[in-house]
């Protein structure tokens, strides 16, 4: 059967977050969102898949983050994108947007299935597409892990084997009470406020027309109509004791919240972003305020991000409502208890040489490596070898092939420093002397600290056998194995050489 005729799997309802990639606007369901975070520190992953961008450290897990741009078929650019979801599709992963728009809770009713022309469309992979109220606006729903299967083409066969541990450790961290909290956060009066995840159904644009509620309180803006069904709407500025704004601003949004069987409309000035916020950094509203009963009443706690250079107000829902009785809001859907996880093995020392190319540092077994030395003046080329392959020196009587890493992972070659370091390593058939900008070190390491590598394609599998994650000194080293550093034809090229360096000795 076709891609296009085969059956279509079914969307079921519920939540979605929209999001804008070259001005199209798509759409993920939210249970498989775990956070919304700033495009993080990027360690590149040489020869890897043109969508992934690199790996990343959140929080102690290494995820891999991937260009949603490229997966769409676009080519790869820089700087325009400013968020990245951080997804569970079976292990965490991180792809990168240009902007993340609102909530959205369509019903069954109103999601569309896509049609033939788009699912003959190879990059976008759908699952159907909704309409977002108040905008002309077609958000279309991304079948991600199809995506991300046709991307990442180790990652089809390897995750529903792949345990899940890391993606229910970085769910745990961004999600579980007492460790962390997810927060929706918007403006009010250029102000940074949030609200709890669970508490919030959806965020939509201000509608640019709201019926007027006769003798009510200054507080409530009017009603709207959202999916056939009536929106109470109730000013924020209001609520929390500000002077009113001017009416019409297009970024205002509304933040939509079930209580009980019941949903209010939120007017905010605009809507942020969604963070995982680290109960440590949480404090209670200090009491001089805490006990006034004007707007700061209404303020549950404040979250010192950034280093305490963004101090984000977190609203209590239970509190935002006068002469209302306020049913306790469900909290969001735990993950089950993971079972018992197996006792570690004892851990042992590991001592890594670390050199540093473009930026990014790499690891080689320290048993693996022969000598570190200045890169020669003299390399004699050898003709019809491959161009990453710089030549041959005469190593104290040996002859020693050498390959310029930069050229080998097709990074952009630049000029000749002081701090260039020829790296000589062995394997068990083969030496060969690696060309790298620079050697930062020795490294001493636990076996426990050493996580797999992310899911990437098979190839770059086999190079990177672990990943070294230090989140105290925001390093990560990506672990080699100097076997996989040359290629069958490479192999076969030193084969050659040692071939004719024993007919010479005969």
């Amino acid at each position: 059967m076709s891609a296009v005729n085969a059956p279509l799997p079914a969307v079921a309802t519920g939540r979605f977050l929209t999001f804008e990639v070259d001005a199209q606007l798509y759409a993920l369901r939210t249970d498989e969102v775990i956070e919304v975070v700033h495009v993080p520190a990027l360690a590149r992953v040489p020869q890897g898949p043109p969508a992934l961008l690199g790996v990343a450290n959140l929080r102690g897990a290494v995820l891999p983050v991937a260009s949603l741009h490229v997966m769409l078929g676009g080519t790869p650019r820089q700087g325009a994108a400013t968020r990245a979801i951080v997804l569970d599709v079976g292990a965490p992963v991180a792809i990168v947007v240009d902007a993340v728009a609102t909530l959205e809770s369509p019903a069954a009713a109103q999601i569309e299935q896509p049609g033939q022309d788009q699912l003959a469309d190879a990059t976008a992979k759908l699952l159907g597409a909704f309409a977002v109220p108040g905008t002309q606006r077609v958000a279309r729903i991304l079948d991600i892990r199809a995506m991300l299967d046709a991307a990442f083409a180790r990652r089809a066969r390897d995750t529903t084997a792949r345990p899940r541990d890391a993606a229910v450790r970085v769910r745990r961290q961004a999600q579980a009470a007492g460790t962390a909290e997810v927060l929706v956060t918007f403006e009010v009066s250029g102000q940074e406020f949030a609200l709890p995840l669970a508490a919030v159904q959806e965020i939509l644009p201000a509608p640019a027309e709201v019926t007027a509620v006769a003798h009510a309180e200054a507080v409530v803006l009017g009603i709207t109509a959202v999916r056939d069904r009536l929106l109470p709407l109730l000013s924020l500025r209001a609520l929390l004791g500000f002077t009113a704004a001017a009416t019409g601003d297009e970024r205002r949004k509304v933040v939509v919240l079930k209580i009980g069987d019941s949903r209010v409309g939120l007017v905010a000035d605009r809507a942020r972003a969604i963070i995982s916020a680290d109960s440590t950094l949480v404090d209670p509203v200090p009491p001089v305020l805490a006990a006034r009963t004007g707007g700061e009443s209404r303020i549950r706690s404040v979250y010192r991000g950034e280093g305490g250079r963004r101090l984000i107000s977190i609203l209590a829902p239970e509190q935002l409502f006068r002469n209302e009785v306020m049913q306790q809001l469900t909290s969001s859907e735990g993950a089950a208890a993971a079972p018992d996880a197996p006792q570690p093995a004892a851990s042992q020392e590991l001592i890594y040489l670390v050199f540093r190319l473009a930026g990014d540092e790499f690891g080689l077994p320290i048993d693996t490596v022969v000598e570190v030395a200045q890169v020669p003046a003299q390399i004699t080329r050898v003709p019809r070898t491959p161009k990453f392959l710089e030549g041959v020196v005469n190593l104290r009587g040996e002859v020693l092939p050498i390959v310029d890493q930069r050229r080998r992972f097709e990074m952009p070659a630049i000029a000749a420093t002081a701090q260039r370091r020829l790296v000589v390593v062995r394997t068990a058939r083969h030496r060969a002397g690696l060309i790298v900008d620079s050697v930062a070190g020795v490294l001493r390491a636990s076996s426990a600290d050493v996580q797999p590598p992310p899911e990437l394609t098979d190839a770059t599998a086999r190079l990177i056998h672990g990943v070294l994650n230090l989140e105290q000194a925001r390093r990560i080293v990506l672990l080699l194995d100097p076997a996989e550093l040359l290629t069958r034809a490479e192999q076969g090229l030193l084969d050659t050489f040692q071939a004719a360096r024993k007919q010479a000795g005969a």
